[in-house]
């Protein structure tokens, strides 16, 4: 889900400090506050432009730019930049560390040498919770156009309660590279509040896909405008909520994409399992397990049972700190607002028997509207066009027993396995910069999902059938360098 902890607010990108929405962390031990997801990396090595892509003949630095109009923005803002990666757009103010702290390893290559253009904008909506800009308005995008154009576009929503350039480090920058445009969306709700956007529900998330459908659309249309051709192929790609964010579109849109990569993406189903049927369990286990004792042996067993690995122990701790209780709560609070009557989104921390606790809820004896909120946002596994699935086999916010590999069913029940490929990373777990914390133990993602997307490309361009879905184990002679750099999915 990655829900956002962020750093200091980028000052390019944002107005004048407001009240912090995280301030339930402030008092998380420091040995727990991981710098890799709350501190901005520094200056990360440059690494080759790797763009199969080729200037148009008589076009020049960000020809595109008088054209780059987004149909149906309400406020858009274009820039000609010489460098449209990360290398370039923190220190230019296109982007916003703060937005993707903790999704990348430290290790991670940046490219750079891909100038182009970079529009900013939003499309109408009524909430007001991204204050990127100072605008204070939510359906925020952002869409790059590089001058080196393969012939593509890649589209993309965001992990957790982040903003639009969440991806930018763990996507962005690799895709640009490689000479695609690129665009994504803020969903049209964030923060930890998101669950007050909509009137009924599952509203907030329901947007979400309507967000993407709508920037999926718009940014097709950008790009045949800008570069005088539609693109040859249009890819959906993301994280965690972003990936549940493909799935859903490939399910409902197929026919806006040519493919996508879905990496860890969210599952929701009317009948489970979901985060609302493991979560509850953990929290009641967790702190049973942690004192240790009389119980502690069952209360591992529970969790075990819950779908978090063994093997996966160490993880824990943090987890419990900063994810399970918080996504709990808010993702319940969308959905079954009613559990805990006039209280918003629940009581932290708070132990078995608190009247509305968390700890203590059971998706399945809640009323039939729980189940129809659901159903809402529900998946089916009828994918309509190629898709690629990556879940770390430590993964301990969406445990991958409990979301991927059941979604891998859900395809193979509905006949589209010939569409699916399903790589299960050992080691991977659900954000990256956990791994430099435990470069013994774990393994980042991110270069998987890139070789994913070159896969992709093969398959869908070529006619190169992937790899079979299969488990991809962890090297035996590993550099924390070349894991966060490289991965095979052969």
């Amino acid at each position: 889900m990655h829900l956002s902890v962020r750093p200091r607010p980028h000052p390019r990108l944002r107005p004048p400090a407001r009240p912090r929405a995280d301030a339930w962390r402030r008092g998380v031990p420091a040995a727990l506050a991981l710098a890799a997801l709350l501190v901005p990396a520094g200056p990360a090595a440059a690494g080759p432009n790797t763009a199969a892509a080729s200037q148009a003949p008589g076009s020049s630095h960000c020809a595109q730019l008088p054209k780059a109009r987004v149909p149906g923005a309400e406020r858009q803002r274009a820039a000609c930049l010489d460098e449209l990666t990360t290398a370039g757009t923190v220190a230019s103010g296109h982007t916003d560390p703060a937005d993707w702290a903790g999704l990348t390893p430290k290790d991670l290559v940046v490219p750079k040498g891909v100038p182009g253009v970079q529009i900013d904008g939003y499309f109408p909506d009524t909430s007001t919770t991204n204050t990127n800009h100072g605008w204070n308005h939510d359906a925020q995008f952002v869409l790059r156009l590089p001058d080196r154009w393969n012939g593509g576009l890649v589209v993309a929503g965001t992990p957790g309660n982040r903003e639009q350039y969440a991806n930018d480090r763990a996507i962005a920058d690799h895709v640009l590279s490689r000479g695609y445009a690129y665009a994504a969306t803020d969903k049209g709700n964030t923060g930890l509040a998101f669950h007050r956007d909509g009137r009924k529900p599952g509203d907030a998330i329901v947007e979400w896909n309507r967000r993407l459908t709508q920037l999926t659309r718009a940014a097709r249309a950008t790009v045949a405008r800008s570069y005088g051709r539609p693109p040859s192929r249009t890819l959906v790609t993301g994280l965690s909520n972003g990936g549940y964010l493909v799935r859903w579109q490939l399910e409902n849109h197929p026919e806006l994409y040519d493919g996508g990569v879905d990496w860890e993406g969210t599952l929701w189903r009317p009948d489970g399992p979901t985060l609302l049927d493991f979560l509850p369990a953990t929290l009641r286990n967790y702190p049973v397990y942690a004192t240790g004792g009389e119980g502690a042996d069952e209360a591992r067993a529970a969790l075990h049972r819950a779908g978090f690995p063994a093997g996966s122990e160490f993880l824990w701790r943090y987890h419990h700190t900063v994810y399970w209780d918080l996504t709990q709560r808010l993702y319940r609070e969308e959905l079954d607002p009613g559990y805990d009557g006039p209280t918003e989104a629940g009581t932290p921390y708070c132990t078995t028997g608190t009247p509305g606790c968390d700890a203590d809820y059971d998706y399945a004896a809640r009323p039939a509207e729980v189940r129809k909120a659901v159903k809402r946002i529900g998946l089916t596994g009828r994918i309509g066009k190629p898709l690629i699935t990556l879940h770390g086999t430590l993964d301990v916010l969406l445990p991958i027993s409990q979301d991927s590999d059941v979604y891998a069913r859900m395809v193979r029940a509905s006949g589209r396995s010939h569409l699916h490929r399903y790589y299960r990373v050992e080691g991977g777990t659900h954000a990256d910069a956990l791994a430099d914390a435990h470069p013994d133990r774990l393994r980042p993602i991110t270069p998987c999902h890139h070789t994913a997307m070159a896969t992709l490309e093969a398959w869908l361009t070529s006619a190169e059938q992937p790899p079979a879905s299969h488990t991809i184990p962890l090297p035996t002679d590993r550099t924390p360098t070349n894991l966060a750099n490289t991965c095979s999915l052969g």
